[in-house]
Formats: C-alpha cells, sequence, structure tokens
C-alpha cells in the first residue's frame, strides 16, 4: 500500500477533469514544471527528473547582463544536454535592455524554447539591487522588463514566476499577473508566499485560487508545498490553477514526477523506492554530475543531494556524514556498498522539507526604493555575478 497521503481521502485524477496545459506551442502533460532552483536543477538533475516522468523542467536562473557580456560561467549554466526538449531557462533581469538582448540572443541561436523571468527571488544579495521579487514592487518597471522580454521573444514563450509579496503589508501578486497578461506572457506562476517568509510556514493557496479569477486568459500555475503527488491534486482542485511547479518536494526524491505522473493519469502512484532503489538513483545522479562538471567538481556539488536522498532513513545521520565528505566516485560507491538495500522508504520522511529553509526576514531593499513606487527606472546596483541564488 501507498504509504503517503492515500488516507486524507485524495483520489486519483478523472478522465478530462483538468485541461491540458499550453505554454505557447508547447504542451505540459502532465501539468508539472519542476521549479529553477541555483545549484540544483542543472542538466544531470534535469534530464534525471524527465527520466521519471514528462513535463516541463527548468534551468536554474541565469543572469540576463551577465548573458550578455559573455561570462563563462554563465554560458556553461545555460547549457542543455542534447537531448533535453523542450528546454527552458530562468532569466533574471532588472533593466529593460539588458533582458532584451539576452532573450534575442537565446532565441537568435536557437538556444531555447520557452524562457521564464524571475520576479520571484526573495534572497538579500538579489532584492537589495531591486532585482527578484523587489520588481513587481514597482509595476512600471516591471512592464518594461517583461515588455522587452517578450518582444525579443517572437514565438519563443515567456512566463512569469513571482511571489504574494514582499510582506504582509506589500502585495504584488496582482500587479504582476495583470503585466504579465497584457504584454503577452504565456503564463504565469504564483509562488504562494511573501518574499518575507522565504521558504518559513504553509503556502496560501487561497491567494492561487484569486490570481486565477484575477487572470483570464493565459495559464496559471501554482507554487508551494508539493511534497507528494496528491498535493498536485489537492492544489489543482481548490485553486482552479492550470499546473503545478514543484520546488523541495524533488529534491533527494527525483521519483516524486513518476507519481504525479501516475495521479494526473488516473492511477494510484507506486510504493516509494527502498533504500537499494535510492541508492541506484544517487548513483546515476553524481555520474551525470561527474560527467557534465568534471570528476572532483561533480561529486562535490552531489554531496547536498546525497543528504536529501537519504534524509529520514534510518542511521541517516551517520551516513550523510560520510556522504558530506565524499570527494570521488568510488567512495561514493563504498559508502552505499555498505548500507541494507531493503530498508524501505520511512513514511514520516515522505513531508520532511529539503532544500532551502529558515525563518522570516525582512527583505532588503536599495536605499529609497520605496520612495516612488511608479518609477520605472532601473536600479544602479544590478546584479552582474552569477550568484547562487534561489529561483524563488
Amino acid at each position: 500500500m501507498y504509504i503517503g497521503a492515500r488516507n486524507r481521502g485524495v483520489s486519483p485524477a478523472a478522465p478530462g477533469e483538468f485541461e491540458t496545459l499550453r505554454i505557447g506551442p508547447i504542451e505540459v502533460s502532465p501539468p508539472v514544471v519542476l521549479a529553477p532552483m541555483a545549484g540544483i536543477t542543472n542538466a544531470p538533475f534535469r534530464t534525471l527528473c524527465r527520466g521519471f516522468g514528462a513535463g516541463l523542467y527548468v534551468s536554474e536562473m541565469i543572469t540576463a547582463r551577465a548573458l550578455v557580456e559573455g561570462h563563462a560561467k554563465t554560458l556553461r549554466l545555460a547549457g542543455f544536454d542534447s537531448a533535453e526538449t523542450p528546454r527552458s531557462l530562468q532569466l533574471y533581469g532588472v533593466d529593460g535592455h539588458y533582458t532584451g538582448e539576452a532573450v534575442r540572443w537565446l532565441v537568435d541561436e536557437g538556444r531555447v524554447d520557452h524562457i521564464d523571468l524571475n520576479f520571484g527571488c526573495p534572497v538579500r544579495k538579489v532584492t537589495r539591487r531591486g532585482g527578484g521579487a523587489a520588481v513587481p514592487l514597482k509595476p512600471k518597471l516591471l512592464r518594461r522588463v517583461v515588455r522587452a522580454a517578450v518582444r525579443a521573444a517572437g514565438d519563443v514563450p515567456v512566463t512569469l514566476k513571482f511571489r504574494i509579496g514582499i510582506d504582509e503589508s506589500r502585495h504584488t501578486w496582482r500587479d504582476a499577473g495583470r503585466v504579465a497578461e497584457e504584454e503577452g506572457c504565456a503564463a504565469v506562476a504564483l509562488h504562494a508566499r511573501t518574499a518575507a517568509q522565504h521558504y518559513e510556514g504553509e503556502a496560501d493557496w487561497s491567494v492561487i485560487a484569486k490570481l486565477k479569477q484575477a487572470v483570464q486568459t493565459i495559464p496559471v500555475l501554482g507554487n508551494g508545498d508539493i511534497w507528494e503527488a496528491w498535493d498536485a491534486l489537492r492544489m489543482l482542485r481548490e485553486t482552479g490553477c492550470d499546473g503545478v511547479v514543484v520546488g523541495r518536494g524533488c529534491l533527494g526524491r527525483p521519483w516524486l514526477f513518476r507519481d504525479l505522473a501516475d495521479v494526473f493519469a488516473g492511477r494510484e502512484p507506486r510504493d516509494p523506492p527502498r533504500f537499494g532503489e535510492v541508492a541506484q538513483v544517487m548513483r546515476e545522479h553524481a555520474r551525470r554530475l561527474a560527467d557534465w562538471m568534471g570528476p572532483e567538481l561533480g561529486v562535490r556539488n552531489f554531496r547536498k543531494h546525497a543528504t536529501w536522498y537519504t534524509k529520514g532513513f534510518p542511521g541517516s545521520a551517520r551516513l550523510r556524514g560520510d556522504l558530506t565528505r565524499i570527494d570521488t566516485l568510488g567512495d561514493l560507491e563504498r559508502i552505499l556498498a555498505g548500507a541494507d538495500p531493503d530498508v524501505p522508504f520511512p513514511p514520516d520522511a515522505m513531508r520532511i522539507p529539503r532544500g532551502k529553509s529558515g525563518g522570516r526576514q525582512t527583505v532588503a531593499l536599495p536605499d529609497g526604493y520605496l520612495d516612488d513606487l511608479g518609477d520605472a527606472t532601473p536600479p544602479a546596483a544590478e546584479l552582474r555575478e552569477t550568484a547562487a541564488v534561489s529561483g524563488g
């Protein structure tokens, strides 16, 4: 018997219950999108997740200005595996010029099939420069950036991802949705938390429902607290949204996309894998990272994933301690070989948060940023480096 949310009365999708999600010319079935996450949703992880189920798999956030200026690290981050399709990339920008130029280059070079614009990142180094979740505070500035991207993209669909707002006193979701719809975006996605919440507490799905009512002509996707496949069905049924964006719920559990494909197809999801199966996925993930980044950097990057894969298993604290010190694929193999492959996936681990956490924060903004919210001037201190920041 499936050990997750089955007893909470959620049933698989009925035939024809949900309409097909279309983002421009792209059909997304099931209606599931992998959230962009810095240092995580690179080509190896996207490929691994895609192997478990169809959907749309978005790259980690790329900085528009750094891309235009040809920064080598940014160009590498913007890379796709030769077999990836559709190729979906998230772009960060606060200036219409650089955002438009970045989009034009990506499209003219035939590098992307979909572009997502980040207006939800809550990380201090981004918002204090007026980027991420700070941009929708200034609707005219937001409109300039979005308009530049959509015009430069041509037939390539552009979507927006944003949060409820900066904090409880400054909600920006309504303006962001309106600008996206009026400027020709193909869809919007709402992370149902404020930037001040960061990743604390429960997402407020009721705002997703309100956004769906406010935005009538393009799809609305919901993001926040999709820990199990059943959560995705509950979100669509409760809010009327058109699809879901999955972030931290798939960390260390890429088979979540298999479960999502099952429930949207009307099937009960399969039982979670035992540790032996988890170990096989870990080996594949680590190998893909080593092939993509080089052995040393790839294995080092895998260390954080190893802690998420093993979280909740009996004795996993000691195991994680060993895994965070691995330097080679051989080290990983040696540690995994010493673990019991028949240990079942622990029920309590289904909903253990992984990835970013932390309590509420006071959102940092540029000096004087709130003085004139009608201003459309780009912030002077734009983020130029390819910072390891969240996709929002």
